[in-house]
C-alpha cells in the first residue's frame, strides 16, 4: 500500500528540472554518435579506406559507448550521476579534439572509442536515463521516454549542421568545433543533477525483493534475456540509422539529401518515443517492446524497396515512427523487474548491449555491402536479427501474462 501511494504522488517540481536538463545533456552530448555517421565518407575517402574500414570508427565508438556505460552505471549507483556527467562531458569534448589531429584510421578509431565512446557518451547515455526513473512515478514511461529523446533530437539537430560545416570546410575542422562546443556549455547542465533521490526508494526495494524470480527466471537469467534482445534489435536497427547517408549517396543523391533522411528519421523517432512512452505506462514494458519491435520488422523488410528519393524520405520517417519507443522499453522493464538499488548497472547492461548492437550492425552492415556491392543483404540480416527480438519479447510478455 505504501509503494501504491508512492506511485501515485506528484513527482517535485526538482523532478522536471532534472529532466530538462537530462534532455539537453542528452542532445548535446549524443553528437558522438551522428558526427562519424555524417564524416564516414569524407573520413573513407581523405584515408584512402574501404566503407567498412571506415565504419570500424563507429563501431569503436559505440563498443566504447556500450562497455562504458556498465562502468558509469556502476559508478552512479554509488555517487549519483553528476560526477559521471561531468567527467563524460570532458572526455568528450577531448576525444573530438584529438581525432581532428588524427593522422591515421587507428588514431581515430583510438579517440572515437575510447574518449567519446567508453569515457564520453557512456556517462551521459545510461545513466541519465536510469536516474529519470528514480524521480518519477506516475509518469516514469513518459518521462523516461522524453529522456530518451534527446538521443534521436540529437539526430535531428546534429546531422545537417554537421554536414554544413564538413561541405564549408572539412571534417577535422567540424570536429574541433565540436569539441569546443561541449566543453563550453555541457558543465553546467550537469551541476543540476546534483541531488540524489530518496523518496520511497527503500519500500520500493521491499517490495521488489519479495519477487525473488521475476517472470519465474531468477534475476540473472532475466537481465541475460534483455541483453540479448537488446543486441538483436540494434543490429537491426542499425542498418538504416548508419548508413543512410551512404545508401543515398550510392542511389545518386547528394549526401545533404542523406543527412536530410537520417535527420528525419530520428525527428519521427522523437514522436514515436514519446508516443511508447505514453503507451508503456499503459500497457507496461514488455507490450510495448513487442509492438515496437514488429513495427521495426516490417518496416525493415519494405526500405530495401525504397529507392526514389520520395520513397526514402517516406520510409525515413516511417522507420523511425517505428522504432523509436524500443529502447526506453527496456528502462521501463528493469525498473519494473528490479531492485532500485541495482538499477544504474542493470539498466546500463541492457543499454550497453544496445549500443553494442548498434555497433555490430553498422559494421556488418558495411562488410555485407563490400561483399556484394549493395545493402540488400545488409536489410536481409537486418530482418532476421529483427525476429530473434521479436521472440524474445513474445516469451517474457507471455510469462508476465501467465504469472497474472
Amino acid at each position: 500500500m505504501a509503494v501504491d501511494a508512492t506511485r501515485a504522488a506528484r513527482e517535485p517540481p526538482y523532478a522536471y528540472l532534472r529532466l530538462a536538463a537530462s534532455l539537453t545533456l542528452m542532445t548535446m552530448g549524443t553528437v558522438g554518435m551522428y558526427a562519424i555517421v555524417v564524416a564516414l565518407k569524407p573520413i573513407a575517402v581523405e584515408f584512402g579506406a574501404t566503407r567498412s574500414a571506415a565504419a570500424i570508427a563507429y563501431a569503436a565508438t559505440m563498443v566504447g559507448f556500450g562497455l562504458g556505460g556498465i562502468m558509469m552505471g556502476r559508478w552512479s549507483d554509488r555517487v549519483g550521476v553528476m560526477w559521471p556527467c561531468l567527467a563524460g562531458t570532458v572526455f568528450l569534448a577531448l576525444g573530438f579534439l584529438l581525432a581532428a589531429q588524427a593522422t591515421a584510421l587507428w588514431q581515430l578509431y583510438l579517440a572515437q572509442g575510447l574518449l567519446i565512446g567508453l569515457l564520453g557518451n557512456a556517462a551521459l547515455f545510461a545513466p541519465l536515463v536510469a536516474d529519470t526513473t528514480l524521480w518519477f512515478h506516475r509518469r516514469r514511461g513518459i518521462a523516461v521516454a522524453i529522456v530518451a529523446s534527446g538521443n534521436y533530437l540529437a539526430g535531428v539537430v546534429w546531422p545537417p549542421v554537421v554536414q554544413f560545416y564538413i561541405d564549408a570546410s572539412d571534417w577535422r575542422a567540424t570536429y574541433t568545433g565540436i569539441g569546443v562546443f561541449c566543453l563550453l556549455f555541457m558543465p553546467p547542465l550537469c551541476l543540476i543533477l546534483r541531488r540524489r533521490p530518496t523518496a520511497a526508494l527503500a519500500l520500493e526495494a521491499g517490495a521488489t525483493a519479495a519477487a525473488a524470480r521475476p517472470l519465474n527466471l531468477s534475476p540473472n537469467s532475466l537481465h541475460g534475456l534483455l541483453c540479448v534482445a537488446g543486441v538483436a534489435c540494434c543490429i537491426a536497427m542499425a542498418m538504416p540509422q548508419v548508413h543512410i547517408v551512404a545508401y543515398a549517396s550510392d542511389l545518386g543523391y547528394a549526401a545533404q539529401r542523406g543527412a536530410q533522411m537520417l535527420a528525419l528519421m530520428l525527428a519521427t523517432g522523437i514522436i514515436s518515443r514519446l508516443v511508447f512512452g505514453w503507451l508503456s505506462d499503459s500497457i507496461g514494458g514488455l507490450a510495448t517492446l513487442l509492438v515496437g519491435s514488429s513495427l521495426q520488422a516490417l518496416m525493415l523488410f519494405l526500405f530495401m524497396f525504397a529507392e526514389s528519393l520520395a520513397g526514402l524520405y517516406l520510409m525515413s520517417a516511417l522507420f523511425g515512427l517505428s522504432q523509436g519507443g524500443i529502447v526506453p522499453a527496456y528502462a521501463i522493464i528493469v525498473r519494473r523487474y528490479f531492485v532500485p538499488g541495482q538499477i544504474g548497472w542493470r539498466v546500463a547492461m541492457v543499454l550497453s548491449m544496445t549500443l553494442l548492437g548498434m555497433a555490430l550492425g553498422g559494421w556488418l552492415a558495411g562488410l555485407l555491402y563490400d561483399l556484394t556491392g549493395s545493402y540488400r543483404m545488409a536489410f536481409i540480416n537486418a530482418v532476421a536479427f529483427n525476429v530473434v527480438n521479436m521472440m524474445i519479447a513474445g516469451i517474457l510478455l507471455r510469462r508476465s501474462r501467465q504469472k497474472l
